[in-house]
């Protein structure tokens, strides 16, 4: 088996290709750019069935990817290597770092890679890149150019062997696709004849029907965000609560830190029945998600979460490029709203209308 590729220099060049390959992603964080990137892997799946998986990710965002472990009924990804750079670089030289970094770097090279996916353009994981044992016609393929509100390092493409150009304006689970299509030397999978696709739908269904932490209809308002450009107005929430909970519904306002606590604390006094639930972990709030009647949310992981969870979810856009991020795969998803266009309450009364 053999296929054609395309170098940085814009030849041709003849690669044998294994019968079975061995494949590494490179996706450290955040949340949202780790589920903008899970389609790949049905992609890789979709040309390569028997193909090895390996990912490489941030140790706090493991949880997002264990429900895509190979099992009996569903073959996902082969094997996950946590990676704690966030966290060791506030100890670069103690004892437990070197230790655990010697650990890593062990199961890094434990398999010699044919292909090595990076799909960010940062630095730190297209150096992790090079780090990997890989065999002498391996293909690196990262992301070969900036897109609009997204970040980038251009040195990034000095790890690479395939720097793949993408549209200026490229969603971010499309240019994942572009560029694991490159590394692939396939096709850019079309959205219509193969949408993107997250989780197995099994995962979901059961989890649906073991979510226990809620048990009224419930509805989740994710309204917390990084950038307080990104959020919207608490009295938005807060008219949106009042007519849910006069339908019987119960609105649970999570929270991330401190702040974002003051936050859900203070819309739950205006919304009857509003619920502020505990700290969760990522692992926690699958379940949450899944039991949820609805989730409306900001531009944020958890909003993308609901998304690609196929649940009935309104993204609201206030501050950030819709084009980038807005879930299109799905008739239960509802988008509203772009940067400097935040939509208004009428917008999302009436949105809301559509689910009950």
């Amino acid at each position: 088996m053999a296929r054609f590729s395309w170098s940085q220099a814009g030849a041709f060049f003849y690669l044998k290709v294994p019968s079975i390959l061995n494949i590494l992603i490179v996706k450290l964080s955040s949340l949202g750019d780790v589920l903008h990137n899970l389609p790949i892997i049905w992609d890789i799946r979709a040309q390569y069935p028997d193909a090895r998986i390996d990912w490489v990710i941030e140790e706090n965002y493991v949880s997002l990817l264990t429900p895509l472990l190979n099992s009996e009924d569903f073959k996902g990804i082969d094997h996950i290597i946590p990676i704690a750079m966030r966290r060791w670089k506030k100890n670069l030289l103690s004892r437990q770092t070197c230790q655990e970094w010697q650990v890593f770097r062990q199961e890094l090279n434990s398999v010699s890679y044919d292909i090595v996916i990076e799909t960010q353009g940062l630095l730190k994981a297209a150096w992790l890149t090079r780090l990997a044992t890989r065999n002498k016609d391996a293909v690196i393929a990262g992301l070969g150019n900036a897109t609009e509100d997204s970040g980038y390092e251009p040195l990034a493409r000095l790890f690479y062997t395939e720097s793949v150009l993408v549209p200026l304006r490229c969603h971010a689970v499309d240019r994942s696709r572009w560029v694991a299509a490159a590394a692939m030397d396939v096709s850019v999978p079309d959205n219509k004849a193969s949408p993107p696709q997250f989780y197995p739908p099994a995962f979901i269904q059961n989890l649906q029907q073991n979510s226990q932490l809620f048990t009224k209809p419930y509805v989740l308002f994710f309204h917390a965000t990084a950038r307080v450009a990104k959020a919207w107005s608490e009295n938005g929430w807060i008219v949106l609560g009042k007519m849910l909970a006069e339908q019987g519904k119960q609105v649970v306002l999570p929270w991330g830190n401190a702040q974002e606590k003051i936050v859900s604390q203070r819309l739950s006094m205006h919304i009857p029945n509003a619920v502020v639930p505990q700290a969760l972990t990522i692992q926690q709030w699958f379940g949450v998600i899944a039991g949820a009647e609805l989730t409306v949310g900001v531009d944020t992981g958890l909003t993308h979460l609901s998304a690609m969870m196929m649940k009935p979810t309104i993204e609201l856009y206030c501050d950030s490029p819709r084009w980038k991020t807005e879930a299109y795969w799905s008739d239960n998803i509802k988008n509203l709203g772009d940067t400097d266009k935040p939509p208004s309450v009428d917008q999302v009364l009436d949105c809301v209308k559509f689910y009950f």
